[in-house]
């Protein structure tokens, strides 16, 4: 006798109870597609494991219709979705927290490191948690909440990877600036070293370059040559001439006042500068007239022959001045009356008595001799240069015109050389109210046809709104 067992009235009203469920949820999911636009949401309501009852996803297929709700194939989407996002964004954390472990090591900052480590560390973590949660089918995810705080983790790590990237390419613009004051530094170094070596060359000793010199091939770099071997012989005349004056117990400051009376000297060592003007201006008076001397302003530039000159300077180039003074065949040439007559211009009888004790060197010029002192060999050593190069100029199928720059002129690097400190180069001084002008002229420049020669000049400071600077 089978025994029948009657149905549990609880079993029906637990059936009962689940369609109305799904009936809610139903009208939810759809009042939620509505003021979506259409587009599948996944609803939870609470946290799920992977494979639950009680969770569903609404999403529109390929075929434009509506998942079942609670469809086991939407659920397994939503969720591996959020997996994925939660995956990627614990991927780019470490790349951020890789990046700031980077940064922290150079400069050294031991704190920063272990900070980005320990990031490094926990991202590893939560990653091989969520493995072992997906191997063992154990995933206790949220789809919404987890995509959307992927997103903001993600977003975050972006923002910082960029914060240290730009701190990156900020170091890397200041090590470059750093970089390029260095050079600037080394060329302006290196340009003033090659000046000096550039200045040593051409003023030490004869000049090989200017032997078997032709007409043809005659250009401005000669005669740039050939003046700064001039000036070296300039320099060691009023070396001399300082040397003997203070042997004499001059007062060197107040001659240099008698020369510029309104120098004002940023160092006492300038006050050199003001005799090495006195000399140059005596001894290139007359520079630009075809015999050195203005009392034959008359005479035409063309009157003599170019090759004449040229001829002239290959003579005299190589000659010792002494012996070629003391033979009494050149003793009336014309550099011989050159010699004598800026002798007796530059070294005034009082100067000469008072160096020397005596006029002895002015009596034996005047009868036609020279005399074999040292200041006086000296001096016709640098009488020889200097006329060598006026043959030189001459030689020039352009005229060659000798220049002043006047006092108070503002200063042009094209036309002009500062003899002082490299650090007053500059005319001018930026936002500091002070601007530099020409004082005196040390060194005059030259022009050769269109070619500029520099003039050397010694710079003083000005104040801008003052009435010498306008």
């Amino acid at each position: 006798m089978e025994t029948v067992k009657p149905k549990s009235g609880l079993n029906g009203k637990s059936r009962l109870a689940k369609t109305f469920q799904k009936v809610i949820n139903l009208r939810s999911a759809t009042k939620n597609m509505a003021s979506n636009n259409g587009i599948g949401i996944c609803i939870l309501t609470s946290q799920h494991k992977f494979g639950g009852d009680d969770s569903f996803c609404i999403k529109r297929s390929s075929n434009n219709h509506m998942e079942k709700p609670g469809d086991p194939r939407a659920r397994h989407r939503a969720v591996m979705e959020a997996l994925v996002a939660k995956l990627f964004a614990g991927i780019t954390s470490i790349k951020a927290a890789y990046a700031e472990l980077q940064m922290a090591q150079y400069p050294y900052n031991s704190e920063a490191i272990h900070v980005a480590d320990q990031a490094v560390v926990d991202e590893l973590k939560a990653i091989s948690e969520l493995k072992r949660a997906f191997l063992k089918k154990e995933l206790d995810l949220s789809p919404q909440v987890t995509i959307m705080l992927a997103e903001i983790q993600e977003q975050q790590s972006l923002m910082k990877t960029y914060g240290i990237t730009i701190k990156k390419l900020e170091a890397e613009v200041e090590m470059k600036e750093s970089a390029i004051s260095e050079l600037e530094k080394q060329l302006q170094e290196a340009i003033a070293f090659n000046k000096t070596i550039e200045k040593r060359l051409n003023a030490s000793g004869p000049i090989s370059i200017l032997d078997n010199l032709q007409l043809s091939a005659l250009n401005p770099s000669h005669f740039v040559q050939f003046l700064h071997y001039t000036l070296r012989s300039v320099r060691n005349f009023v070396k001399l001439m300082n040397k003997e004056m203070e042997s004499a117990h001059w007062d060197l400051d107040a001659a240099a006042k008698v020369i510029e009376p309104e120098a004002i000297f940023s160092k006492p060592s300038h006050k050199y500068f003001a005799f090495e003007s006195f000399v140059c201006k005596a001894m290139l008076e007359g520079f630009n007239f075809p015999n050195f001397s203005p009392t034959t302003e008359s005479q035409s530039f063309n009157k003599v022959p170019r090759e004449q000159y040229l001829n002239e300077f290959k003579k005299l180039k190589s000659v010792n001045v002494k012996h070629f003074l003391s033979q009494k065949q050149n003793s009336n040439s014309s550099f011989a009356k050159f010699t004598r007559a800026k002798y007796l211009h530059l070294v005034h009888a009082k100067m000469e008595c008072s160096l020397f004790g005596n006029l002895n060197q002015r009596k034996q010029i005047n009868g036609g001799d020279f005399p074999d002192s040292v200041f006086f060999i000296y001096f016709s050593e640098m009488a020889r240069r200097a006329w060598l190069l006026h043959r030189l100029a001459f030689s020039f199928d352009q005229e060659v015109n000798i220049f002043q720059v006047p006092r108070n002129c503002r200063f042009s690097e094209v036309y002009m050389e500062n003899v002082s400190d490299d650090s007053i180069v500059s005319c001018e001084i930026p936002d500091s109210g002070v601007d530099f002008r020409v004082h005196f002229t040390v060194v005059p420049g030259f022009k050769i046809g269109k070619t500029v020669i520099q003039s050397q000049v010694y710079l003083s400071p000005v104040t801008v709104n003052s009435p010498a600077s306008r």
